[in-house]
């Protein structure tokens, strides 16, 4: 990716190259990028469940991204890919592009959504498009980096997101019985 970012330095050439290389190289290796992350699919059902919609925001390739959903068929789990734009590195998070295409997609305001990334790119983008995060510090001592750069709430688990939404369904369905 920094190699992509500084791409431009060396002119539109470098730059198509670099990128369709790059493209080239993530659809390869997505192949042999073994399986979701413990919990991850859990979140998506429990998103889906909750009537949430899901929008996969990466600085990788659509393509990339499709892929993996399709060998691991989860493709049914997530509304829109948003993958980072083509030779436009300057877009790519920690700017705020992506997740504004992703709020387009999905219809829905960006106040209404939740970023949850793994990284403090993630978190600066989602501040830069005024929408919330939650950081996933998937690897030791990511927790107080991901606060630091201004997560709203940082988990170590993404069972731990699957939970706050089945919570969240279940108080939900509850107030429904309520009324």
């Amino acid at each position: 990716m920094e190699v992509l970012r500084l791409a431009p330095q060396g002119g539109e050439a470098a730059l198509r190259k670099v990128e369709d290389e790059l493209t080239k190289a993530e659809a390869s290796a997505v192949r042999s990028a073994g399986l979701p992350v413990s919990g991850a699919v859990a979140a998506l059902e429990a998103a889906l469940a909750s009537g949430r919609k899901v929008a996969i925001v990466s600085n990788n390739s659509a393509a990339c991204v499709r892929t993996f959903l399709l060998l691991h068929e989860l493709q049914h789990l997530v509304n829109a890919i948003v993958g980072r734009a083509p030779y436009k590195p300057e877009s790519m998070k920690p700017a705020p592009d992506s997740l504004l295409r992703a709020s387009s997609e999905l219809a829905m305001p960006l106040r209404g959504c939740t970023l949850i990334g793994d990284s403090v790119t993630d978190v600066e983008a989602a501040r830069a498009a005024g929408g919330r995060s939650v950081g996933f510090a998937n690897k030791a001592g990511e927790e107080h980096a991901l606060a630091t750069a201004g997560a709203d709430v940082v988990v170590t688990t993404m069972l731990a997101v699957a939970d706050a939404l089945d919570h969240l369904r279940n108080r939900s369905d509850g107030n429904d019985m309520e009324r």
